[in-house]
């Protein structure tokens, strides 16, 4: 196993099911993989709208639900050394938390499984983690298209 996932379940309604606890942890295994981490661990939240609104509006200011945030344990550009290189035990990179309601509801919005859209978010939350962002059309691109590509493993296709 390259990454520790520990998944937080919050949320007990449908559609979640354990089946895609499982893909969550496929999706970042794999993300972990194609980025060259391990010896790393991640902690995963599946919450509903309300509490992601509250999290949103304490860390953020905005003060609306949203389909996902990371909380990085590190700061952009902090540290010289590679998590992969990390002696003393996993190095903890930080959190996501996913609204389920809001992950059902954008993937029949979009068109999509719901699988692929947890995943999605699951994967795009790994990624902010790991300093990736989204603020430059550049940037976009290339976050974007990591994300599909680790998707693209697993048959998740929009």
């Amino acid at each position: 196993m390259a990454i520790a996932v520990d998944i937080v379940t919050e949320y007990d309604g449908a559609p979640l099911r354990d089946d895609h606890l499982r893909l969550i942890e496929e999706v970042l295994q794999a993300a972990a993989e194609a980025e060259d981490v391990s010896h790393a661990e991640v902690c995963v939240t599946l919450t509903d709208d309300e509490r992601i609104r509250e999290l949103n509006r304490t860390w953020r200011g905005i003060d609306r639900p949203t389909d996902v945030l990371s909380f990085p344990m590190r700061e952009p550009g902090e540290g010289e050394t590679a998590v992969s290189e990390v002696p003393e035990g996993p190095e903890p990179l930080g959190d996501i938390v996913i609204s389920v309601p809001r992950a059902a509801e954008q993937a029949a919005q979009y068109g999509h499984s719901f699988e692929r859209e947890l995943a999605f978010l699951a994967v795009h939350g790994f990624l902010h983690l790991l300093g990736y962002d989204h603020q430059t059309p550049e940037e976009e691109r290339e976050m974007f298209a990591r994300q599909e590509a680790i998707l693209q493993r697993f048959g998740l296709r929009r």
